[in-house]
């Protein structure tokens, strides 16, 4: 849902916060990238808020450990769960199904929803036994399915989606959303009767990934650089930046259907095989997202992480929600964050080296993932802005000859509005009667 919004500072607490979650990410990245694939498997933010990183040997662990962060013995590398992964792949596609490498239990977890056969099941199982202990099965409730049907809700012939995010190439403004949600050349509205066209969809890519491009028809782009997703009760959360996710981390997912919700990154490189086809390198969460949620972003401390793909279950009962990561979404369609200057656009992702300052910035200043906030909240701009400014305005008492004149104006063209109106209502009273009678 990205909308107008009265422009504020974020607060220094959402800053630090902020900062605070992405310093503890930079340093499990580093170290992982410096260590490799075939010494770690992962790393994630754990319950105080430290980096922790997986490692296959003691060897890797004191260097973990020597960087500030936590280390975790494992008995599976990043190369062996990536290899179950891809055997998963090459398997016979059964829709309903969905995996992902949780890297706090160092496993792949295969799940299973209720639209899948026990036939399917247990072929399905002999391949995870024939991989071996770096494959779990598991069922789950409800149905894979794409949230087709919005934050800020748009209309089209084949159903209502949300806008996640706006985005530009320099010279056009966009809406990011999930590629789902239509193909090339789908019209869009703001409204459910069809009168406001918002734009037109000009690149989509699904299935394989869940991205697309909206581009905004002419006199309807948001003001330059707004990029405010609308969280409810007349506020907003203003984005500042892009990262990618982390497992651990927690993150807000709002949508036109269902709202506001927070939830935990699970899994990275999700592979879910929905009806209409297989999407792979998704983000899992613990968020829930309901039918219309389609599209819409998630987020964490002011920065833009994904847009909702699909999932199983609903707000009442909870389920596992899915996004397209949104820095790869951004580089494949060639634009940034509306109102971030080409230099700085994706800069708030990239990983900072494992040094002593990085690491003593994540161990010393680390707080719990449950302490992170959707952003520095301010008022949605709109309709009831407007009506404040122009009250405010008009009770100025600088203004109270001006204020005197528009209030007597706007008293006259009632009084006007409604002798005009009664007599149309006369004639056409007598005409109607003169009809009837004749």
């Amino acid at each position: 849902m990205v909308t107008q919004a009265m422009a504020s500072e974020p607060s220094d607490t959402s800053r630090a916060a902020g900062s605070r979650a992405q310093a503890a990410v930079d340093t499990g990245t580093a170290l992982v990238s410096r260590l490799g694939t075939s010494r770690t498997a992962g790393n994630w933010i754990g319950s105080d808020g430290r980096p922790v990183v997986a490692v296959t040997d003691p060897g890797a662990a004191a260097e973990v450990t020597e960087a500030g962060a936590r280390a975790k013995l494992v008995r599976h590398s990043m190369q062996d769960l990536k290899s179950a992964t891809q055997r998963l792949s090459s398997a016979p596609r059964v829709v309903g199904t969905a995996w992902a490498v949780d890297y706090t239990t160092n496993e792949v977890v295969v799940r299973a929803d209720s639209t899948v056969s026990s036939s399917d099941w247990s072929r399905m199982t002999k391949v995870a036994n024939g991989i071996g202990d770096a494959v779990r099965m598991q069922r789950t409730q409800g149905a894979f399915t794409t949230r087709l049907n919005g934050a800020q809700p748009m209309f089209s012939t084949g159903g209502r989606c949300s806008a996640g995010f706006n985005v530009t190439n320099g010279r056009t403004e966009f809406i990011l959303t999930a590629g789902h949600c239509g193909p090339a050349g789908s019209e869009w509205f703001a409204d459910n009767s069809g009168r406001q066209q918002l734009g037109r969809t000009v690149t989509t890519a699904f299935p394989g990934s869940d991205f697309s491009l909206v581009q905004y028809d002419d006199g309807q782009q948001t003001s330059a650089g707004a990029n405010v997703v609308a969280i409810g009760g007349g506020n907003g959360v203003r984005i500042t930046g892009t990262a990618d996710p982390a497992v651990g981390q927690r993150v807000f997912r709002s949508g036109s259907t269902s709202g506001l919700h927070d939830g935990k990154v699970t899994a990275l490189n999700a592979t879910v095989n929905y009806p209409e086809g297989t999407v792979t390198g998704l983000v899992e969460t613990t968020v829930c997202a309901e039918p219309g949620d389609s599209g819409g972003p998630l987020f964490s401390e002011g920065i833009a992480l994904g847009v909702t793909s699909g999932g199983n279950g609903d707000c009442r009962t909870g389920g596992t929600t899915f996004f397209q990561p949104v820095n790869k979404a951004l580089t494949a369609l060639g634009v940034r964050l509306a109102g971030q200057s080409q230099a700085s656009s994706g800069a708030v992702a990239s990983p900072s080296p494992a040094g002593s300052t990085a690491a003593s910035g994540a161990q010393g200043s680390a707080a719990s993932p449950g302490s992170a906030a959707p952003g520095a909240v301010e008022p949605v701009g709109g309709a009831a802005e407007n009506a404040e400014t122009l009250v405010s305005r008009l009770t100025d008492p600088k203004n109270v000859g001006p204020g005197l004149l528009v209030i007597a104006g706007s008293l006259v063209a009632l009084v006007a509005t409604r002798f005009i109106r009664t007599e149309q209502d006369r004639k056409a009273y007598r005409r109607q009667y003169a009809q009837s009678w004749g």
